[in-house]
Order: C-alpha cells, then sequence, then structure tokens
C-alpha cells in the first residue's frame, strides 16, 4: 500500500516541478524528488558502472593532501599530468541525467579539487614557482582542456524560447564565453554578445520582457500572410541590437559573437562570421543575411567599417541567406577558432524538433535505435538524391541549389554535448514566418526557462573549470602587461640615464682630444 502512495507524491512532485515559477523553486523541487525516489543516496554512493569511480577518487584523495601539506610543486606536477573534463567517462551524458539535480558527489568533488588547485597555484608566491613558469602551464592546461560553446538554432518565430534559455544561464552565471547564433538564434547570440551582464539581466526582468513582447506584437500586428515585410524585421533588429562590428562588441563584452550564413550561389561556401574572421562586418547586416529565409526573405549583401570608420560593401559581388540551411550548428569550425571541445545547443529548429530525441543513448531502447537507423537511411537517401541531380542536371542551377540545401539541412548535426528541447515537438507552421501574440511570446521565454533548469547543474559542472581557467588566463594576461610595461618603463628611464654618464666621460675624452689635436688645428689654420 505504501508504493502507490509513494507513487501518487512522486507525481504529485513532478506536476509540481513543472509549474515552478523560479530555478529556485524548481531546484527545491528537484532535491525533495531526489530524496523520495533514492537518487540523493545514488549521487552520494561512488559506485556504478558507468564511470571509473576508483581512478578519479584516488586523484580527487591525491590532489586534497597536496594542497593540504602546501606541496605546490606537487601539485602543479599533478595537474601536469592532464586536467580532463572526461576524466573516466565522468562527462557521459546519462551521469548528469538520471538525478533530478546534480550528478554522483564524487564528479562535483573532482571538479571542485581541480579548481581549487588551479587557484592555488596562481596565488603561489613568485619565488617559489615563477610567473613564466606558471604562465607556460596555464596556456597549456587552457589549451588542452578545451572551452564550451553555446549554440542557438536557426527557430522562425520560435526564437522567442532561446531569451528564456539565455535569461536562466545569465541568472545562474553559467553563461559561456563562446556563442553561435544561426536564423533567428542570431538575434539572440548578438544580444548576449553586445550588452554587459548588468544590461542583460534589466533587459530579462519580467516587467521588460512583458512590456518587449507587447511591443513586438503590437509593431507586428499587421504582418499577417506568407511574405513578411522585410523592412519591419529589420527595424526590430535596429531596435535590439547596437550598430557595432563583431570588434567593437568582442571588445564591449569579452563575448565572442559568430552568426552562420549561407551563400545565395551553388558555387560558394557558409561562412561562420565573428571578431576573427571578419571583425570591421556589421553585426546587424549579419543577423538580416542569417534570416534570409530562401524564397521569403531577399539575400543580403553584408557592410563592413573601413578604415575612416565609414561603411561599406562587403564582398560586394556575394549575397548570403539563412544560416541554418547549411551550418546550423558550427561546431566544427568554433573547434578550430577558439578549441571548443563542449557544446551546450539550444534547440528549437520546427525543421529538427520532430527527429530529435533528448533521452540518453543508454535509455533508447528498441525504438530509439530504430529511429536512429531510419534517419541514417533517409541521410544517405538524400545524399544519393543529391548526387542523382548534380548529374543529370547539371545545366539546372535552381534545382542544383535547392537539392544542395536539402541535403544540407538533412545531413547536419542538431545536437551537442548538453541539449536544450522544448516540451513540444510540433508548432502551427502556419505561424513559423509570422507574428506572434504577447501571449505566445511569453510562453516560448517561459518554456526556454523551464526546458533549462534542469541542464543547469550540468552546465555548472561540465564547465566550471572552462570558467576557472578563463578567469586565470585574463589574470595573467593582465600580470603579463603589467610586466611588459614595467620592463618598458625601466629601459626608457635607462637609456635617459645614459646621456647623462656618457656626457661626463665625453668630457673628459674631449679635454684629453684637444690637447693633442690643437697644435694640429693650429697649423692647419
Amino acid at each position: 500500500m505504501s508504493l502507490p502512495m509513494s507513487s501518487g507524491k512522486i507525481r504529485a512532485l513532478e506536476k509540481e516541478l513543472r509549474a515552478a515559477a523560479s530555478y529556485d523553486e524548481w531546484k527545491e523541487l528537484a532535491i525533495a524528488h531526489d530524496d523520495m525516489t533514492g537518487m540523493s543516496q545514488w549521487r552520494r554512493a561512488d559506485q556504478t558502472s558507468m564511470y571509473d569511480h576508483v581512478g578519479i577518487r584516488n586523484r580527487v584523495d591525491r590532489l586534497r593532501s597536496l594542497r593540504a601539506k602546501h606541496d605546490n610543486h606537487g601539485l602543479l606536477f599533478a595537474l601536469n599530468e592532464g586536467i580532463h573534463g572526461n576524466m573516466g567517462g565522468m562527462g557521459k551524458p546519462g551521469l548528469h541525467t538520471r538525478a533530478k539535480f546534480g550528478t554522483k558527489q564524487l564528479i562535483e568533488d573532482y571538479i571542485e579539487e581541480i579548481s581549487s588547485s588551479l587557484l592555488q597555484i596562481l596565488h603561489v608566491d613568485e619565488s617559489e614557482i615563477s610567473f613564466e613558469e606558471k604562465l607556460d602551464f596555464f596556456k597549456r592546461a587552457s589549451r588542452c582542456y578545451g572551452r564550451t560553446a553555446l549554440m542557438f538554432s536557426g527557430a522562425g518565430a520560435l526564437g522567442h524560447f532561446h531569451a528564456g534559455v539565455a535569461k536562466a544561464l545569465i541568472e545562474q552565471n553559467v553563461l559561456p564565453s563562446v556563442i553561435s547564433g544561426s536564423s533567428a538564434g542570431s538575434i539572440t547570440a548578438a544580444m548576449i554578445g553586445c550588452y554587459s551582464r548588468k544590461e542583460l539581466m534589466n533587459f530579462f526582468s519580467p516587467g521588460h520582457l512583458s512590456s518587449e513582447a507587447r511591443r513586438e506584437a503590437n509593431m507586428l500586428d499587421h504582418l499577417l500572410g506568407a511574405q513578411i515585410d522585410v523592412r519591419e524585421l529589420e527595424l526590430m533588429i535596429e531596435r535590439l541590437i547596437p550598430d557595432l562590428t563583431f570588434e567593437e562588441a568582442f571588445a564591449r563584452t569579452g563575448i565572442h559573437i559568430n552568426i552562420s550564413i549561407a551563400p545565395a550561389e551553388e558555387h560558394q561556401t557558409s561562412r561562420l562570421l565573428n571578431a576573427v574572421t571578419s571583425p570591421n562586418v556589421y553585426i546587424r547586416k549579419a543577423i538580416m543575411a542569417s534570416c534570409a529565409v530562401p524564397g521569403v526573405y531577399p539575400p543580403v549583401m553584408l557592410r563592413a567599417k573601413n578604415i575612416h570608420g565609414e561603411s561599406q560593401p562587403y564582398l560586394p559581388s556575394r549575397k548570403w541567406i539563412d544560416g541554418s540551411v547549411t551550418d546550423d550548428m558550427p561546431a566544427k569550425r568554433l573547434a578550430r577558432l577558439y578549441g571548443v571541445n563542449h557544446y551546450i545547443v539550444s534547440q528549437i529548429n520546427p525543421l529538427v524538433l520532430p527527429f530529435v530525441n533528448n533521452r540518453p543513448v543508454h535509455k533508447a531502447g528498441l525504438l530509439g535505435i530504430y529511429r536512429g537507423f531510419m534517419r541514417n537511411l533517409a541521410r544517405e537517401g538524400v545524399l544519393a538524391g543529391r548526387q542523382i541531380t548534380k548529374r543529370y542536371a547539371e545545366y539546372m542551377p535552381r534545382a542544383n541549389l535547392a537539392m544542395n540545401m536539402i541535403a544540407s539541412v538533412a545531413t547536419q548535426a542538431y545536437t551537442g554535448d548538453i541539449n536544450i528541447f522544448p516540451s513540444f515537438r510540433y508548432f502551427d507552421p502556419r505561424k513559423l514566418l509570422s507574428h506572434l501574440k504577447e501571449d505566445e511570446i511569453l510562453m516560448l521565454i517561459n518554456e526556454g526557462e523551464r526546458a533549462t533548469w534542469p541542464r543547469i547543474e550540468a552546465i555548472r559542472t561540465t564547465s566550471r573549470i572552462g570558467h576557472t581557467l578563463d578567469l586565470i588566463m585574463d589574470e595573467m594576461r593582465e600580470g603579463e602587461a603589467r610586466k611588459l610595461k614595467s620592463a618598458r618603463t625601466a629601459s626608457t628611464a635607462s637609456r635617459r640615464k645614459a646621456p647623462a654618464r656618457k656626457t661626463a666621460a665625453g668630457k673628459r675624452r674631449a679635454t684629453t682630444n684637444s690637447k693633442v689635436r690643437s697644435p694640429k688645428v693650429a697649423s692647419t689654420a
């Protein structure tokens, strides 16, 4: 009799979890759910076949011992053996989704020990470990460990979901410094990279969000039908995004904005715009290009700021369209540019949602395996269709371009290490490229928040070491700049003093020389 009563309580808790009004409320209910289901006990126990708990326990104990003894050279040696986010399999998604809140305590302890050890090395006196030795270590550690990126998918009118995801991550201070966005996702990515955290917190306050939703619904109220007025979208982007280049935005916030765009012509390749590859390109134009849905919006020519601060065409012979067509999730490019090896995906692309699965692989079951097989089969069929079109429709450029787009959409990877999906999988297709009502906008923002809350602790755990290394590298770079400035100041002072000493010596030489040469000079005269 107690089992049904317990099951009833669990169902009641799950209903409360779905209705939670804030992350703190959700967290309290999630912990209570873990207590009731036995997951709290699972978290406290090291043992499970899902990861190498023995190896991780040994490493945690060793780091604790070295830190307690202040054996900083031994600690540095131990850290040099490797800092891994997936040591012993501890990064497996199943370990971070089994409990409602958190993962194995041993994994959290390991993350804590690594972060504390890194900070201890940072603050060791330079008489014990030199600045140069620290800098060399932290550079290598940062490069080897890698970084986390947040990727916003294409979304159409569903893009407000991304705003809810961003709001939750910013409030919990777990937002990565590398952000990418395609199509509607580019708007959220740009907002994050153009405003300070304080400005974003003000923007995402409930009162301001309601005001923005009301304003957007009223502004777009007349945009009914299939074709949306491009000028209205442009005005909305101008209202939300400052008139900055990628380089200016990065200098302002330190966030790496990346926006995907696709070529309008067949023989061009997609691009990822950012402060590295296209520093002088205007972000607003990049967003317009990334949102240019083929057949709905016209292709867009980019613009950039020249050396005189004036706007001019960027690649004037090229025009660009919706970035989600070819590179919705630009994981490989982010890996190459920033050393990213861990990906958080906010996925609400309406073309993708019906086909993605949020269940861990080990829980997929036979039906999940069958679905995966059918997706792979369909992907191969699309690729074969593209080859046939290329061969037999050589002189039909539009058909080739269309088939390339279909193949690109079908063969892309749309998920990452941590995936944030909405609770729904289907949305009225008639609304995907039209305006939404105020309550629909607020519903999507709220849905983004709620979908993110269960992933917060996994994001916090898996990205903490990366965040620690980023903070340390910022401090080390500042220290390096101070040392360089100090060395330059000392060198300048040395050069200023040198002429005075040389003059005194010169006077003595001049006196000696005048005695020797004066007869010769007199005779010459």
